[in-house]
């Protein structure tokens, strides 16, 4: 069993953690394939309801590592999972069964408030405990567990019991997995999280004092604030596809069942180009991951992944051409390992900055699509949408040579 840590770079000492987060994220991804249609059903504006949610999550991840470096990692991961579990119970409880528009809202935005604080309050746990030579391949065991736990393992699942036990039994398992997975992250996981930041013993206004000095780090480092930028356009072209790739492959002869089936492939796919890239950091450099497979690999996968259908309308030449798209979007894992260790202190505050990035992400998607498509001419629009996500891609991997040099 040594062996298998040794030769997977899986942190042996943060392994139930990472379980844990697994498990957990389960519960967070079960209701993505049927919330919206269900929602949207019910004459419901689902749009809404995300933004709201998004919203959420964006303060979340942005206030995740300083709450956990000021205030200890498992109080952190604690707190946000019984801001979930608030969330959901009125959720599952008194939003759904009702149809309570404002409960709806206000309780799906718990649940958004929640898990970042759970999960990515763990990324700061990797940044302090793994020593930097192996700090890219945790960093992808990280995403591993945590888009495999999301988009994979509680997508499926929540199909299957929206199919087979209905929507409220379906919203209240994911207490079970929320509960499971954070025995696992908390309880069961041993690791240290003691004596890694400032004096544990301080005084509760010296702490949040703290905690408001941590979110000036973007002031402080300017580093990290382009540490931060980058991880926006990470994830952006992820975001502007959910919003015109299924018009436009519909437009160009696919059916909505092939593009939902092409689309879980190649994130399927992704969770495992995480770890490879995690791997790759590791041994060619971080920054050199970044620069060329994340920011020059996805400038070449979304224009390849977009003109597939013009070059021809094969499903399967479609499908190799977006997981090419998907596997060089795993190429940013090292930014996890890469932006933290640009500062000696106050990781955890650099952890936020990329987590803000993320939820950041969400949003300045669909953004660029609406500046850049047009209803009147929609391809022509989405071919400057194209154009757009790829040029950021290489303005990406400019800024990861210019502003992100690695710590020797």
């Amino acid at each position: 069993m040594a062996d298998f840590f040794q030769k997977t770079g899986l942190p042996k000492a943060l392994s139930l953690g990472y379980l844990g987060v697994m498990i957990f994220m389960m519960s967070e991804g079960l209701e993505q394939t049927w919330l919206s249609k269900y929602i949207t059903d019910q004459n419901f504006n689902s749009a809404t309801l995300f933004a709201v949610y998004g919203i959420a999550v964006t303060i979340s991840s942005w206030l995740s590592g300083v709450i956990s470096e000021t205030f200890g990692l498992r109080r952190a991961m604690l707190a946000g999972f019984f801001i979930y579990l608030v969330g959901v119970v009125g959720y599952a409880g008194f939003g759904l069964p009702n149809l309570n528009w404002p409960v709806l809202m206000a309780t799906y935005a718990l649940k958004g408030l929640g898990y970042p604080l759970f999960a990515y309050s763990f990324v700061v746990w990797i940044s302090y405990r793994v020593e930097q030579k192996t700090l890219s391949t945790a960093q992808g065991w990280f995403w591993f567990v945590f888009t495999g736990g999301y988009q994979v393992l509680g997508a499926y699942y929540g199909a299957w019991s929206f199919a087979h036990l209905g929507v409220i039994p379906t919203a209240w398992t994911s207490l079970v997995f929320a509960t499971i997975g954070m025995v696992f992250a908390i309880f069961l996981n041993k690791a240290p999280d003691t004596n890694l930041f400032a004096d544990p013993n301080a005084t509760k206004g010296n702490k949040f004092k703290e905690f408001f000095r941590g979110l000036g780090i973007i002031r402080r480092e300017p580093k990290v604030l382009a540490g931060g930028i980058v991880r926006i356009i990470n994830t952006i072209s992820q975001f502007a596809f959910l919003v015109y790739m299924p018009l436009y492959m519909r437009h160009m002869g696919l059916t909505d069942a092939q593009w939902a089936s092409m689309w879980g492939i190649i994130f399927f796919i992704n969770i495992f180009a995480n770890l490879l890239f995690g791997f790759v950091g590791d041994r060619i450099g971080w920054r050199t991951t970044i620069e060329w497979f994340g920011g020059v690999g996805c400038a070449v996968g979304v224009l390849l992944f977009f003109y597939a259908p013009q070059i021809s309308g094969n499903w399967w030449f479609i499908l190799i051409c977006g997981i090419l798209w998907g596997i060089m979007l795993a190429a940013y894992v090292p930014l996890s390992a890469l932006v933290p260790s640009l500062v000696t202190t106050d990781k955890g505050a650099a952890v936020s900055v990329l987590n803000l990035g993320a939820g950041l992400a969400t949003f300045v998607g669909p953004l660029l699509v609406g500046l850049f498509a047009t209803p009147a001419s929609p391809v022509v629009g989405y071919t400057r949408v194209s154009w757009a996500l790829a040029i950021l891609y290489l303005c990406s991997s400019l800024m990861t040579w210019l502003f992100l040099k690695e710590k020797k």
